[in-house]
């Protein structure tokens, strides 16, 4: 028989997951509250390293929520 809700450990990690991708936006949001009117190369740099921090974050969450059993459909068009 297969459990309808995920094990108590796959929760968790969903939840751990979802915290580390909110932190991750909370950064990218930090620094844009901070950003010179003209960015710098510095700047720039800093930006690609934020944004794929928060990408590596989502695409960890969404890895947890598939193993907590939380699969969503397709919403890409055929």
């Amino acid at each position: 028989m297969t459990d309808l809700y995920p094990a108590a450990d796959q929760r968790e990690l969903l939840r751990q997951a979802a915290a580390t991708h909110s932190a991750a936006s909370e950064d990218v949001e930090t620094f844009l509250r901070r950003l010179p009117e003209v960015p710098d190369a510095t700047d720039i740099t800093e930006y690609a390293n934020l944004l794929s921090r928060e990408e590596r974050a989502r695409a960890d969450r969404q890895a947890a929520a598939d193993a907590a059993g939380l699969q969503l459909p397709s919403m890409e068009s055929e």
